[in-house]
C-alpha cells in the first residue's frame, strides 16, 4: 500500500508542472509610432523625464491646490472603493490559490449509547461506548493538468487589474480635483470682473441720468444705460450661483468640507502648472493604468482557456485519514487501536453534451473581446493625448490673440467714453464699447481655464497623478499577495 502511495505522489508531483494555459502574446499597439504632427502641433522634444513620473506635487504649483488634493487622496469615497476592491481581489485570489495545497483537518469524537434489556441480546441493559481521533484529507484534486492552477492564475491577473484600477481612480481624482479648483477660481475671477463692471455701469447709468436731466442726454440714452446695468445683474447672479455650485462639487471630490486654512489661491494668469513632456506613444503601455488593467483583464481571460482546456481530461481526488478508534477513553491512543480509510476518486468526462467544447469557446471568444478592449483603451489613451497636444499649441496661440483683444477693446472703450462725454459720438457707442471690453474679458478668463484644464488632461492621459514627489517611480506591485496559510 505504502508503494502504490509513493508512486502515486510522484506521478502527481511529475504532471502537476503541465499547463495548458496557451503562451501569451501581447497584441500590437495599433496606433502610429509618433503623435500627428502639423500646424496645431508643437515640434516634438526629447524628454528628460516622463510625465508620469512627475508628481502632482511638482506638476502643480499653487499650495492651495496641492492641499486639495491632498485632502482628496485621504477623504474621497470612490478612492477608497478601489482600495478596498484590492483587498477583495487578494481575498478570491487566496480562496483559488488554497486548492492547491490539500485541506487537512482534525477531528474527535465519542459516543456511548445504552441498550435495554428488552433488546439487548444477553437480556441485560447494556452500556456501549466508542471513541475516535482522526487526520484527514478530504477531496484534494491532483491538478494534473494544470486547471487548478489556471483558475488561480485568472484570479492573481484579476488581482493585479484591480491595483491597476485603483492606480487610474487615483490619477483620474487628482485630474478632478484640479480640474474642479481651476473652474472654482475662474467662476470666482468672473464674479469679481462681473461686481466690478456693474459698478462702472452703475455709475455710468448715474453720470447719463444726470445728464439726461439737465437735458443733454435723451431717454433713449439712459433706457440703453439702464439695459447694460439689468444685463450685468443677470451676469452677477449667475456667476454667483457657480462660484456656490463649484465649491459643492469640490466638497464632494474632497470627500470632506474644503479646509479651512487653504491658502491664498494665486491668479489664473500665474504660473500654475509644469511644462509637460509628451515621450512616444509606446511610453502609454507601461504607463497608462487603464492600459495595463486591460491587459492584466487579457492575461486572466487567457488563463481561463487553460482551465477549460483541463476539463477534457480526467480529475482524481484523493479522500484519506488516519487515527485511532477505542471502545474507552482510555485505549484511544494505545497500541492496536490504529485506523486509516484511502478513497482516491477519478472522474472521466464520457459525455455532457457539447458543454465543455462550448465552456472552451466562450473561454477564447472572452479573450478575443478582452484583445479588442485592450487595443480600445491604446487607441483611446492615444485620441486623448493628441488631443491634448494640439490643444497645447492652439490654446498658447488663442491666449495671445485674446490678450491683445482685450487690449483693444480698453483703448476702444477709454476712447468711446471720451468722445461721448465731450458729445463728439453717440450713446449707443459708448455702450457697444462697454459691453464688447465686458464680453472679451470674460473670453480671456474662460480660454484661459480652457488652456489650463486642456494641460490637466493632458497629465493625466500621461498617466501622471500617480505620485507625490517627483524622485518616486510610477510603478505598482507586480507581486502576488502573500499566502495565508491559516
Amino acid at each position: 500500500m505504502s508503494k502504490s502511495l509513493l508512486s502515486l505522489a510522484i506521478t502527481a508531483a511529475v504532471l502537476s508542472g503541465c499547463s495548458l494555459i496557451p503562451d501569451y502574446q501581447q497584441p500590437q499597439a495599433p496606433v502610429a509610432a509618433q503623435y500627428p504632427q502639423g500646424p496645431a502641433y508643437s515640434p516634438a522634444e526629447a524628454a528628460n523625464q516622463a510625465a508620469a513620473e512627475q508628481g502632482w506635487r511638482q506638476f502643480f504649483h499653487d499650495p492651495a491646490l496641492q492641499q486639495l488634493i491632498q485632502t482628496a487622496l485621504v477623504n474621497n469615497r470612490d478612492l477608497r472603493v478601489a482600495a478596498l476592491n484590492i483587498d477583495a481581489y487578494a481575498a478570491q485570489y487566496q480562496i483559488q490559490r488554497a486548492d492547491l495545497f490539500p485541506a487537512i483537518s482534525a477531528n474527535g469524537s465519542g459516543s456511548r449509547q445504552r441498550t435495554s434489556a428488552r433488546m439487548s441480546q444477553t437480556g441485560e441493559a447494556a452500556i456501549s461506548s466508542q471513541y475516535s481521533a482522526t487526520l484527514g484529507i478530504s477531496a484534494y484534486e491532483l491538478d494534473l493538468f494544470g486547471r487548478v492552477r489556471s483558475l488561480s492564475e485568472q484570479a492573481l491577473q484579476t488581482y493585479f487589474s484591480s491595483e491597476e484600477a485603483r492606480r487610474s481612480t487615483q490619477i483620474s481624482l487628482v485630474a478632478s480635483v484640479a480640474n474642479a479648483y481651476l473652474t472654482w477660481q475662474a467662476d470666482k475671477e468672473l464674479l469679481k470682473l462681473t461686481q466690478d463692471t456693474l459698478a462702472a455701469y452703475e455709475e455710468s447709468y448715474r453720470l447719463t441720468s444726470r445728464s439726461n436731466e439737465v437735458g443733454v442726454a435723451s431717454a433713449l440714452d439712459l433706457s440703453q444705460a439702464r439695459t447694460s446695468v439689468e444685463n450685468a445683474r443677470v451676469q452677477l447672479a449667475r456667476y454667483t450661483r457657480q462660484v456656490a455650485q463649484d465649491e459643492n462639487s469640490l466638497t464632494l471630490l474632497l470627500g470632506t468640507s474644503i479646509p479651512a486654512n487653504l491658502p491664498s489661491a494665486q491668479p489664473l494668469s500665474a504660473d500654475l502648472l509644469s511644462e509637460l513632456p509628451a515621450g512616444l506613444p509606446s511610453e502609454l503601455l507601461q504607463r497608462r493604468p487603464d492600459i495595463l488593467a486591460a491587459e492584466h483583464n487579457l492575461k486572466a481571460a487567457n488563463a481561463s482557456i487553460g482551465a477549460a482546456r483541463a476539463a477534457f481530461f480526467p480529475s482524481i481526488s484523493l479522500t484519506a485519514n488516519a487515527g485511532t478508534l477505542s471502545p474507552d477513553m482510555g485505549g484511544l491512543f494505545k497500541g492496536g487501536s490504529g485506523t486509516w480509510s484511502f478513497a482516491p476518486q477519478i472522474n472521466i468526462p464520457i459525455f455532457n453534451a457539447g458543454s465543455l467544447r462550448a465552456s472552451l469557446d466562450y473561454s477564447k471568444i472572452q479573450k478575443d473581446i478582452n484583445v479588442a478592449q485592450y487595443e480600445k483603451s491604446i487607441q483611446t489613451a492615444f485620441q486623448e493625448v493628441s488631443d491634448g497636444l494640439a490643444a497645447r499649441q492652439t490654446y498658447n496661440q488663442q491666449l495671445q490673440a485674446q490678450r491683445d483683444f482685450v487690449n483693444a477693446n480698453q483703448d476702444y472703450y477709454r476712447l468711446a467714453e471720451r468722445r461721448y462725454r465731450i458729445g463728439v459720438d453717440s450713446n449707443l457707442t459708448f455702450l457697444d464699447a462697454q459691453r464688447s471690453l465686458f464680453s472679451a474679458q470674460q473670453a480671456l478668463i474662460t480660454d484661459r481655464l480652457a488652456q489650463l484644464t486642456s494641460e490637466v488632461n493632458l497629465y493625466k492621459a500621461l498617466g501622471g497623478g500617480w505620485n507625490e514627489q517627483g524622485s518616486q517611480k510610477a510603478e505598482v506591485s507586480k507581486e502576488a499577495p502573500p499566502l495565508k496559510l491559516f
